[in-house]
């Protein structure tokens, strides 16, 4: 059925259910589990340019975001592995998760992308986004959306 399934996590509670259904349905079908963590570029200030930052201080930042990011993704394939399942773990460095996951899962050959959906709503949706929303309107890729 797939071959390879790209799953999105973000660390969250709603992720990690989604991880957990991901890993049971690659065990299930025999496939290569793809575990994605985006982390963004650089820090964003809530005011841009009110708090400038030193070229050594996002380099630190950086580095904590992509370590924090690995330890994650460690996590998910530690799990995966118990459960005999195949994976591979990477880190995407953009400001755009929707179009980092999309191209992960072009480049990765992923048949089938999981991510959760915290099902917001109202003006909560519209202040805050939704990440799946994106992915759903502009992946050529199935997509399970947990919640």
């Amino acid at each position: 059925m797939y071959k390879r399934i790209l799953v999105a996590t973000d660390g969250s509670a709603l992720s990690k259910k989604a991880v957990s259904s991901a890993i049971q349905l690659a065990a299930t079908c025999g496939a290569e589990l793809v575990a994605v963590k985006v982390v963004p570029r650089y820090p964003q200030a809530y005011f841009e340019g009110s708090i400038p930052l030193s070229v050594q201080e996002v380099g630190r930042i950086e580095k904590q975001w992509t370590e924090a990011a690995q330890a994650s993704l460690d996590g998910v394939a530690k799990t995966a592995k118990t459960k005999g399942v195949t994976v591979k773990t990477v880190t995407v460095k953009s400001d755009v998760v929707s179009d980092a996951l999309i191209a992960a899962a072009k480049k990765q050959k992923a048949d089938l992308i999981v991510m959760a959906s915290h099902g917001r709503k109202g003006i909560k949706r519209l202040l805050l986004g939704s990440e799946t929303q994106q992915v759903l309107t502009h992946s050529h890729i199935p997509v399970l959306v947990l919640r």
